[in-house]
């Protein structure tokens, strides 16, 4: 089996997996957030319900901040785009809807794309609990033929590798909430 080589220089330890909606509302969202051996976070999403295609790639908060930081306002997802690798367009709007989750950003008030800043204190306290606790969640890699939207795995039955990374996703999700 061939693992998807975007960020495979990275060492990340796993602090949390979590599920958000994405930002339509239509699908359900599965992300991770890591740690480096430096404590330096990085987000990614790894499990998108709808049809929507997305690179699992990792995405350190130390560059989304600043580039969200500089941009103009209202803030959308496109100061991410030039911080990615791949090439999906749904990447930087999902890894927005991760952060907004995780109380990075908050939307505007009767915008449906705009969003600002908020205080990340509670988010970084959370984290540094995380880390602190050493929680290192184990997920299955990400196998270079996964298909990063669920409404593709219908037509064809899933590999036993993305099988798992479900299932442990699944685990590992409630193992993280309980910590």
């Amino acid at each position: 089996m061939t693992i998807i080589s975007i960020n495979s220089a990275l060492s990340m330890r796993i602090i949390k997996v979590a599920s958000c909606p994405s930002n339509s509302g239509k699908a359900t969202l599965t992300y991770h957030v890591g740690c480096t051996a430096d404590n330096e976070i990085h987000f990614r999403v790894v499990m998108n319900t709808g049809g929507g295609l997305f690179s699992p790639e990792w995405l350190a908060l130390n560059a989304i901040q600043p580039a969200l930081a500089k941009a103009p306002a209202p803030l959308t997802s496109y100061p991410l785009v030039s911080l990615l690798q791949g090439k999906s367009t749904n990447t930087p709007s999902f890894l927005m809807a991760a952060l907004k989750n995780e109380g990075l950003v908050r939307s505007l008030e009767g915008k449906v794309r705009g969003y600002e800043l908020i205080d990340s204190a509670a988010f970084m306290g959370a984290v540094n609990a995380l880390i602190a606790s050493g929680v290192d969640i184990k997920v299955p890699d990400i196998p270079a033929d996964y298909k990063t939207s669920v409404a593709l795995k219908k037509v064809t039955k899933p590999s036993k590798s993305v099988q798992s990374m479900a299932a442990t996703q699944s685990t590992t999700q409630i193992a993280t909430q309980a910590a």
